[in-house]
């Protein structure tokens, strides 16, 4: 590995004599790096603490690295510190092959291997003093995410520092694994049931309907296949037992330790974590047959929501692909976005988009609705509060969502619906970057991307007092305006899309008249109204998973069949000025009611409606009368 590491460095152009290069990156793209491997630091830096206190005072240093070999984060004896700094073992400064030649870091990204750098084993003779041992940090799917090192002086090598460094990045990789599938069953198994919760146990994720989604190195091990050939495996088809029964285990008032059979004949034991927040999880019965029968669409808005980036969600449409190419100019730039349009566009799914696409899709994306929360509840909901803040608050206070923001991205829905008590405050958070809790007189740092979304003028707002001027200046670093799905082109990709996005694997299909039909709709409910109909009409679908007329809801039906009937009613009026399609539909219902004396139930059959629709419509006539 050595003698390769060296050949390459040669290739690199290297030569052992230079100088190390001290050059650390630009601080603008530190902070980049920093955003990006946020989550990585996050869980590296208590193990990396555990991992110093065993090498304090042995003239050693513990390093992290990401995936390109840039220092982020150290931890080091001062005296070593100062001989470290001269050969820029140091935040900034890349340790790559490329940069360094053979060294630690460098050869474990390249060989995506543990790897031990003693002394003259170094490229660079500016390094012969060092001994470093560096492990690779991987992502659930096998990509190198970062390294884990400890260097030091040569004499100062111990036997034990290879394998502590391991062990820790293991524990780093675990971590990470645990909080990268949130919506998903979670195994963890060991043929001894001793070692479950420990470094030594497998970890393998599944979807709700058992397709295999990742496993940890351990758990590649014991299952005894590589990452590729497990993505064509299931739950079923890995233990020999159907993912229901996973449910019904832990449906019992005390479940215990699993004993499950993998494909190789091999007994395990096994506990599983299910997260009961997700509604998957949470509408299983013990009489369904297995998680496909689950109802499918719960994952439609979800997946759309989760997974995302501005690219899916460019479909067709001009101004869509307009608005796309303008926030991914900014993206990662520190400037706040405001996203308009009308109610139900998808803002929320678009503000979800911009942070997948960011720097910080590693970190929390935390959604604020300002209109839903009341008034006298969402000062503490945003800025937390201290115990004992106000009369019931909770033990030990609550973090606000700022804080849980904090690292990745905060987005405040209907912003325009903030109170006006409350803009001044946040105006002074996001100038400060500093959170001040309910009831406490410590401020706290926060680092947070910030993209708004309203469906109301914030500038009549402004013009009527009900809006801060400074804060709308504050937040309008960018404006893009989503246009409703009535003014959009690519109607049938979105449907399209919308419905490729299941996990049960079934195909289902919009049959030609109805796909006709929803393009002539003018969706008032935009995205929104789509895709809770879209939910509605898949599970009405026969063994073609068809969407066709008799599996829409009846209200979507007496929509259509008003819309009709009014086209048909203002034909004759197209050349009238002033005339309303209002006024027209509720003249037809008034004569059509008076034609049967006013009786709903004949006036809704010649019609074609419900009496409902006629009780909506015709609110504000009188003498109706139900037969």
């Amino acid at each position: 590995m050595i003698e390769d590491s060296h050949q390459r460095s040669a290739g690199f152009g290297l030569s052992e004599n230079i100088h190390s290069d001290f050059s650390p990156v630009s601080r603008a793209d530190f902070s980049i790096i920093n955003e990006k491997n946020r989550v990585l630091c996050t869980h590296a830096l208590p193990v990396m603490e555990t991992l110093y206190e065993q090498i304090i005072n042995t003239h050693n240093m513990v390093i992290l690295t990401d995936a390109n070999g840039v220092i982020v984060r150290t931890l080091g004896d001062a005296d070593f510190l100062e001989k470290a700094n001269r050969v820029a073992l140091q935040q900034g400064v890349p340790w790559s092959e490329e940069s360094k030649g053979t060294n630690a870091i460098g050869t474990a990204i390249a060989e995506q291997a543990a790897v031990l750098v003693h002394a003259n084993q170094h490229f660079l003779s500016a390094h012969n003093f060092l001994t470093c041992s560096a492990a690779p940090i991987f992502d659930p799917i096998g990509n190198v995410i970062g390294v884990l090192d400890v260097s030091g002086e040569q004499h100062s090598y111990h036997k034990h520092t290879m394998a502590l460094v391991r062990m820790s990045a293991q524990m780093i990789e675990n971590q990470v694994f645990s909080t990268s599938y949130q919506d998903a069953i979670t195994l963890h198994f060991h043929s001894r049931p001793e070692f479950i919760g420990t470094l030594m146990e497998g970890i393998a994720s599944f979807t709700p309907g058992g397709r295999f989604l990742a496993a940890n190195r351990c758990g590649l091990f014991q299952l005894g296949l590589s990452l590729n050939a497990l993505k064509t495996h299931t739950f079923s088809s890995l233990f020999g037992l159907p993912v229901s029964a996973l449910f019904d285990h832990y449906r019992t008032a005390t479940p215990g330790v699993l004993n499950l059979c993998l494909h190789s004949g091999v007994r395990v034991y096994a506990k599983a974590e299910m997260h009961v927040s997700n509604p998957v999880f949470q509408h299983v019965t013990s009489n369904e047959r297995a998680p496909q029968q689950l109802p499918v669409v719960q994952s439609l808005a979800r997946n759309v929501r989760h997974r995302a980036g501005l690219d899916d969600l460019n479909t067709g449409d001009p101004q869509i692909a307009a608005l796309i190419a303008k926030l991914q100019k900014v993206i990662g730039r520190d400037i706040a976005i405001l996203v308009t349009g009308e109610t139900g566009t998808g803002k929320e799914l678009l503000a979800q988009a911009i942070h997948n696409d960011s720097p910080r899709a590693n970190g929390p994306f935390v959604a604020v609705n300002c209109a839903s929360i009341p008034e006298t509840l969402i000062e503490s909901e945003l800025f937390g509060y201290e115990d004992g803040a106000f009369t019931g608050a909770r033990k030990k206070g609550s973090v606000g969502k700022i804080l849980q923001a904090n690292g990745g991205t905060l987005f405040l829905d209907e912003i325009g619906d903030m109170p006006l008590s409350l803009q001044a405050r946040l105006l002074r958070v996001l100038q400060e970057r500093m959170v001040t809790p309910l009831g406490s007189s410590k401020s706290i740092p926060v680092n947070v991307a910030l993209i708004c979304a309203t469906h109301r003028n914030l500038r009549d707002l402004i013009a009527k007092n009900a809006f801060r001027e400074d804060l709308y200046y504050r937040l309008n670093g960018l404006v893009v305006k989503l246009p409703p799905l009535r003014e959009r082109t690519d109607l049938g990709v979105v449907i399209e899309k919308l419905l490729s996005h299941e996990d049960d694997g079934v195909c289902y299909t919009v049959s030609p008249a109805i796909m006709q039909l929803f393009k002539q709709h003018k969706w008032p409910g935009n995205l929104r109204q789509l895709i809770n109909l879209l939910r509605t009409a898949m599970l009405m679908t026969d063994d073609d998973h068809e969407i066709r007329y008799e599996h829409l809801p009846d209200d979507f039906l007496d929509d259509i069949a008003m819309a009709q009937t009014q086209n048909k009613a203002a034909a004759p009026l197209n050349g009238a000025a002033g005339v309303k399609l209002e006024d027209v539909e509720l003249s037809l219902i008034q004569k059509t009611l008076a034609t049967h004396g006013g009786n709903v139930s004949a006036t809704a059959r010649a019609l074609g409606v419900s009496r409902n629709t006629i009780y909506r419509r015709s609110a504000t006539l009188g003498n109706i009368e139900d037969q």
